[in-house]
C-alpha cells in the first residue's frame, strides 16, 4: 500500500514538473515546445482536477497561437467539462472566454459571442471585474470580425452601410466603450490602449474617419508610453488608412514613413513590405511618380525574397501603371508583362484580364508585335512607326489628385474586367458581341443560377397531380393529410438517424485525457461534493452552440483571392475602389458596332495595388 501512495505521490510531482516546465516555454514564446511538454503531462497524469483544468486551459492557448485551432477547442471543452464538475464558477468563466475566443476566429461568430456572454455573465456574478473587462473586449472583437466579415464584397460607401453590417460594428463599438470604461476604472493603462486601438478600427469600418483619427492618436501616446513598438507601427499605419479617406495624402505619407521606419527597426520584412506598398500609392496619388516607383520596387524585391507570388504580381502592376504616367511606355510593358505572367501562374483570373488588356494596348501604342518582344528580357526592338495618337489608349491610365476627379475614376478598373469577361465569353460561343440581346442573354445566363443554389429540391408528385402550391402548402401543415405509411417509415428514419447526435457529443467525464480517478476526487465525479447540476442556461448554451451545425455544411463564399502576405489585409486602395463601385453612368464601356470604330476601353488607374 505504501508502495502505491508513493507511486502516486511521484506521478504527480511528475506530472506538476511536465506543467510547469510547459508554462515556461511558453510564456518565452517556444508554444510547440510548451505543448510538448503539456501533452506529456497529460499522459503521466493527475488526479487533481484543478491542477488539470489548468493543464488544458494552457494547452488550448498553446495550440490557438500555433493556430492548431480544432486541438484548442478540444482542450478548451474539456477545461469548460472539468471546471461545471468541480464547480469552479471562475474557471467556468474563463474556458468559456477561451473558447469564445477559437470560434471567433474559426468564423463561427454566434457560438463565439454566446460563450463570450456566458464568460461576461459570470464574471459580473462573481464580482470579477477582470474577467468582466474581458469579457467585454471579447465580446467586441466577435462583433468586430463578424462585421468585416459582413462586409466582405459590399459596394456602399463608407457609412452607407447595410443595417445588418451597421448594426453589428455599432453593437462592437458598444462593447469597447463599456470595456474602456472598465479599465479606466482599474487604472489599466495597456487594456485601455487595446481598447482604443479596436475602437479606431471600428470607427474606421463605419466611415467615421475623423472618430478612427482620434483613438489611434489615443493608441499611439500609449504605445509610445510602455515603449510599445509593435504597437506604435500599427497606429501609425492606421492613422495614415485613415487620412487617406480624408484626402490628406500628404500627412498620410509622413505616418507611413514612420511606419516603414518602425518596421525596419522591428526586422519585420512583411510590414516593411506593406509600408512601401502604402507609400507607393499615396506618392501614385500624389502623382509623384518617381518617388511611386522606388517604393514600388523595395516591395517587389521583398516581395520576391518571400516567395509573395501575389504580392509580387502587385508591384509588376504598380510599376507598370507608373511607367504609363511617366510616358515610358517600353518599361511599362516590361512590367505588364511580368504581371501577366504571375497572374497566369497563380490562377489569378482578373489580375490576367487586366494584364492582358494592359500589354495589348501598349504594345498597341508601341506599335510591336509578339514577335518583336523577348520573352526572357525586357529589352525588345522597336520598329519605326508613325506614333497616331499612341497615348489615346492609355490615356485613362492617368490618375488625378484631385480630390472629386480623381477618386471617381478608380472603379473603373472593376467595371472594364466584367465587360471584357462577358464580351470574351460571346466570343467563344461564336456570337457577335454587338447584338445586344445575345449579351443580356450571357448576362442572365450567369446570373440565373443563383437563385437555383438557394432552392431545395422537391420531388415530383407521382400522382400527375398539377394543382395550385397554395393547396400543396396547406396540406403541409396539416399532419393528418401527410401521415401514411411511407411517410412514418421516413420519420422513423429520421428520428434514428438524429437519435444520436447530442449522445455522440457527451463528454464521460472519468474519459478525460490525464484525469487519474481516485477515492479523493471520486465525489466531485459522481455528483457529491461541490458539484452544481447544469443550469438551464447551460443547456440553452449548448443547444445554441450546436445550432450552427447544419451551417458548418454550407458552402463557403468564395475567397477574396490568394493571400499576399506583403499587401495589408485591410488595403485602403480596395475600399476606395469599393467606394466608387455605384459610379456606373460614369464608367460605361460602348460596345463595339459594325458601322462605327469603338471607342478604347478604359484601362487600369495608374495606382498601384489598386484591387482588380
Amino acid at each position: 500500500m505504501d508502495d502505491i501512495v508513493s507511486d502516486c505521490s511521484q506521478m504527480e510531482a511528475s506530472c506538476l514538473e511536465l506543467a510547469l516546465e510547459g508554462e515556461r516555454l511558453c510564456k518565452a514564446g517556444d508554444f510547440k515546445g510548451g505543448t510538448a511538454f503539456f501533452e506529456a503531462a497529460v499522459k503521466v497524469g493527475t488526479e487533481d482536477l484543478k491542477t488539470l483544468s489548468a493543464i488544458y486551459s494552457q494547452l488550448g492557448n498553446a495550440y490557438f497561437y500555433l493556430k492548431e485551432y480544432g486541438k484548442a477547442l478540444e482542450y478548451h471543452r474539456h477545461d469548460l467539462t472539468l471546471a461545471r464538475t468541480i464547480g469552479d464558477r471562475i474557471g467556468e468563466g474563463k474556458a468559456s472566454g477561451n473558447l469564445g475566443n477559437t470560434l471567433k476566429v474559426l468564423g463561427r461568430f454566434d457560438e463565439a459571442a454566446v460563450c463570450c456572454q456566458r464568460h461576461l455573465e459570470i464574471s459580473q456574478e462573481q464580482g470579477d471585474k477582470v474577467g468582466e473587462a474581458r469579457a467585454l473586449y471579447n465580446m467586441g472583437n466577435v462583433f468586430h470580425a463578424k462585421g468585416k466579415q459582413q462586409l466582405w464584397g459590399c459596394t456602399q460607401e463608407p457609412g452607407d452601410l447595410p443595417p445588418d453590417v451597421r448594426d453589428t460594428l455599432q453593437r462592437a463599438t458598444g462593447f469597447y466603450e463599456m470595456n474602456l470604461c472598465l479599465v479606466k476604472e482599474l487604472g489599466d493603462r495597456a487594456a485601455q490602449g487595446r481598447a482604443y486601438g479596436n475602437l479606431g478600427n471600428t470607427h474606421y469600418l463605419l466611415g467615421n474617419f475623423v472618430e478612427a483619427i482620434k483613438f489611434h492618436r489615443q493608441r499611439l501616446s500609449i504605445a509610445k508610453e510602455f515603449g510599445d513598438k509593435a504597437a506604435e507601427r500599427r497606429a501609425y499605419s492606421n492613422l495614415g488608412n485613415a487620412l487617406i479617406f480624408l484626402g490628406q495624402f500628404n500627412t498620410a505619407t509622413e505616418y507611413y514613413r514612420k511606419t516603414l521606419q518602425l518596421s525596419r527597426q522591428l526586422r519585420d520584412q512583411v510590414m516593411e513590405a506593406q509600408a512601401c506598398y502604402s507609400l507607393g500609392n499615396t506618392y501614385t496619388l500624389l502623382q509623384q511618380y518617381e518617388r511611386a516607383i522606388d517604393y514600388h520596387l523595395k516591395h517587389l524585391y521583398i516581395a520576391q525574397e518571400l516567395t509573395d507570388r501575389v504580392g509580387e504580381g502587385r508591384a509588376c502592376w504598380s510599376l507598370g501603371n507608373a511607367y504609363v504616367s511617366l510616358g515610358n511606355n517600353k518599361q511599362a510593358l516590361y512590367y505588364a508583362r511580368k504581371h501577366l505572367e504571375i497572374s497566369k501562374e497563380i490562377g489569378d483570373r482578373n489580375g490576367e484580364l487586366t494584364a492582358r488588356m494592359n500589354v495589348d494596348q501598349l504594345m498597341e501604342a508601341l506599335g510591336v508585335t509578339e514577335s518583336d518582344l523577348s520573352p526572357s528580357s525586357s529589352e525588345f526592338e522597336i520598329p519605326k512607326f508613325t506614333k497616331r495618337n499612341s497615348m489615346d489608349s492609355v490615356e485613362l491610365w492617368k490618375y488625378s489628385s484631385d480630390k472629386k476627379t480623381g477618386t471617381r475614376r478608380i472603379k473603373q478598373t472593376l467595371f472594364v474586367l466584367k465587360v471584357r469577361d462577358l464580351l470574351f465569353s460571346l466570343q467563344k460561343l461564336g456570337r457577335d458581341p454587338s447584338d445586344e440581346d445575345c449579351f443580356f442573354d450571357l448576362l442572365s445566363k450567369f446570373q440565373s443560377s443563383r437563385m437555383d443554389d438557394q432552392r431545395c429540391h422537391l420531388d415530383e408528385p407521382q400522382n400527375g397531380d398539377d394543382r395550385e402550391g397554395a393547396a400543396t402548402s396547406m396540406s403541409s401543415l396539416n399532419p393528418a393529410i401527410t401521415t401514411s405509411p411511407q411517410t412514418e417509415e421516413l420519420f422513423d428514419l429520421i428520428a434514428s438517424s438524429q437519435s444520436r447526435r447530442l449522445d455522440d457529443q457527451r463528454v464521460n467525464v472519468g474519459n478525460l485525457p490525464g484525469l487519474r480517478i481516485t477515492h479523493n476526487n471520486l465525489g466531485h465525479l459522481v455528483g457529491e461534493g461541490d458539484h452544481q447540476e447544469p443550469s438551464d442556461d447551460f443547456f440553452n448554451m449548448l443547444i445554441k452552440c450546436q445550432s450552427s451545425r447544419i451551417d458548418d455544411q454550407r458552402c463557403s463564399p468564395p475567397e477574396a483571392g490568394p493571400h499576399a502576405p506583403t499587401v495589408p489585409d485591410e488595403d485602403f486602395f480596395s475600399l476606395i475602389q469599393r467606394v466608387q463601385a455605384k459610379r456606373m453612368d460614369e464608367q460605361r464601356v460602348q460596345l463595339p458596332t459594325d458601322d462605327q470604330d469603338s471607342p478604347p476601353s478604359p484601362s487600369p488607374e495608374p495606382a498601384s495595388g489598386f484591387s482588380s
